[in-house]
């Protein structure tokens, strides 16, 4: 059974439940057939470009996006991911109100990268995936989080271009796992250097 099937059926047993609509966010092209994103979800990746890849679909969509925790973020690099920074919200310092900065930037915003300090307890996670789900917003978490939606891995990266020491980085070849509880989904994303 593929992930998607899997992912609808669970739409379907949400709705049954009386539970929100998980809607679908709109998601990088370079994630096509590998992850979703949906109102309500968490989602936790290992790298900074992982988290670039999951705001930019949205920014791209024309979403608002936001950033928390992410001291060293780069205005230049997520703007190459396709971040419109005119669309972005940015609290690099939010030390420790960050649940409550991260549940302020839920409200009004459609995709949320958190980078949190130290080790998140369930039930202050609980009670940001309740928000989540009543405020349509997804959250990614570049680091760890209880019960996430789906975990994505960077398994392997190789770049292209260089041979023997000369010519320039042309692309880099990110393989990456894709976690939702069952078996990983693998797949490999192509960026440009």
């Amino acid at each position: 059974m593929s992930a998607q099937v899997v992912e609808e059926l669970r739409e379907r047993i949400s709705a049954l439940e009386g539970g929100p609509a998980r809607v679908p966010i709109p998601t990088h092209p370079l994630l096509v057939g590998l992850l979703q994103l949906h109102a309500g979800g968490t989602y936790v990746v290992d790298s900074a470009s992982l988290a670039l890849t999951l705001a930019a679909g949205a920014s791209r969509a024309g979403e608002w996006v936001g950033f928390a925790g992410w001291q060293e973020f780069g205005a230049e690099a997520a703007t190459q991911w396709g971040v419109a920074l005119d669309r972005t919200v940015l609290v690099p310092h939010p030390g420790e109100h960050w649940l409550e900065v991260t549940a302020a930037l839920v409200d009004v915003l459609t995709v949320v990268v958190l980078r949190p300090a130290g080790t998140v307890d369930p039930k202050s996670a609980s009670v940001l995936q309740a928000r989540l789900r009543a405020r349509s917003a997804a959250l990614v978490v570049w680091g760890d989080w209880p019960r996430p939606d789906a975990r994505i891995t960077t398994r392997q990266v190789r770049w292209q271009g260089l041979e023997r020491g000369h010519g320039r980085l042309r692309e880099r070849q990110v393989r990456v796992d894709v976690r939702r509880g069952g078996p990983p989904l693998s797949g490999e994303l192509v960026y440009p250097s």
